[in-house]
């Protein structure tokens, strides 16, 4: 059976979490996290990161920085992760769902303006398989309106807009380093990235479960306390230690997974070109990180019938998200569910091929084969 995902080990990981128990250093913002943490804002430029237990605690704390109050509302794509939603229904705001381009799944730039009411306060977009979204039009449109940017980066590690990475667009990012992404730190992990100055003292309160830790660390202070709500979110120095051995094989990571994603793409072309089949579609403003591949089919039947069949091959490959707008907890607690074609149309259609560090060119072939066999039949 060829898995549709497989956590890549480089052969460094257990040395290094070796090392952060030798050093006894386990709670958190220990070595190792001060080393991922550096590396971030060396490599991509951020002005403050931080890591965090996951990508959704990266959100949430995205959600408190934004001092979000009851009835203030937030944009983000239906076509996500519940966690996009959810970081900012926990501070009591109101979610807005935004429909997906035709071309790709992420927020339709073009259709933001219409959904921005006196209330809206953040914009959330998501760069859905790493691919970024059209972060000119979405600054433009949160600067002309006072709005803060956060932008979910959980599947963007290494993908860039216009030469600057994702995560580093907006006043806000979060990452995800969970099992199925393109790094991990142990099967979960996050990154909160602060972009505008006027959240870093705040964030480094919140990460340090309300109090003011870090400054008495710096010598800012000379004794710490509660100042500010806050949570639980440091990882723990083993997850750091984790991360830090895949951070450093970053490059051959990114390197074989491009290989892969350009292996599907060239092998798919014929059955695109026939109409069968629709493929990843680049912005020329983005870059690919291949954290996925995925390909849309024409129609629910066609979709189902084509994960029955790849299963019967022994190739496991999942649809993904189910529009937002239409789940069963937002249609119990809305009285206005929108018409989000572009959604529903990615939630039916869309499927997800294997994609893993150690997955091969010969089995991509293989993948290949099995789609354009279930079609000429």
């Amino acid at each position: 059976m060829i898995d549709f995902n497989k956590p890549y080990l480089t052969g460094k990981e257990a040395h290094y979490m070796y090392q952060a128990v030798f050093n006894k250093k386990l709670s958190g913002n220990g070595v190792f996290t001060k080393k991922c943490q550096d590396f971030f804002s060396k490599r991509y430029g951020f002005k403050k990161c931080l890591l965090t237990t996951s990508g959704t605690d990266a959100l949430e704390m995205c959600a408190m920085l934004c001092e979000l109050k009851p009835g203030d509302e937030v944009i983000v794509p239906s076509y996500t992760f519940v966690s996009t939603a959810l970081a900012f229904l926990r501070e009591g705001a109101s979610v807005v769902f935004a429909d997906s381009m035709d071309s790709n799944p992420n927020l339709d730039a073009e259709k933001l303006e219409s959904l921005i009411t006196p209330k809206t306060k953040v914009i959330a977009p998501v760069h859905y398989a790493g691919v970024a979204c059209d972060m000119d039009a979405i600054m433009s449109i949160a600067e002309k309106y006072n709005l803060i940017v956060v932008e979910d980066a959980a599947q963007a590690i290494d993908s860039f807009y216009k030469g600057k990475p994702c995560g580093g667009c907006g006043h806000l990012g979060a990452f995800s380093f969970h099992e199925t992404k393109n790094i991990t730190a142990g099967g979960e992990g996050g990154l909160l990235t602060i972009n505008d100055e006027r959240f870093i003292r705040r964030s480094e309160i919140l990460w340090e479960k309300g109090t003011n830790r870090a400054e008495f660390f710096r010598g800012a202070v000379n004794k710490y306390g509660w100042v500010d709500m806050g949570s639980s979110f440091l990882p723990a120095e083993i997850n750091a230690a984790f991360l830090w051995a895949q951070l450093e094989n970053l490059d051959d990571i990114q390197g074989k997974r491009r290989k892969l994603w350009e292996q599907y793409f060239a092998g798919l072309q014929t059955l695109a070109a026939k109409g069968f089949i629709r493929l990843p579609q680049i912005p020329a403003y983005a870059t690919n990180n291949a954290h996925m591949f995925y390909i849309v089919c024409r129609n629910l039947e066609e979709r189902s019938g084509l994960i029955k069949f790849l299963k019967e091959h022994d190739v496991l490959a999942p649809f993904h998200y189910l529009s937002l707008h239409k789940s069963d907890y937002y249609v119990h607690h809305s009285d206005n569910v929108p018409e989000l074609p572009n959604c529903d149309m990615y939630a039916d259609c869309l499927v997800r091929m294997p994609m893993f560090y150690e997955l091969t060119l010969e089995q991509v072939d293989y993948i290949v084969n099995c789609i354009k066999d279930f079609y000429d039949k």
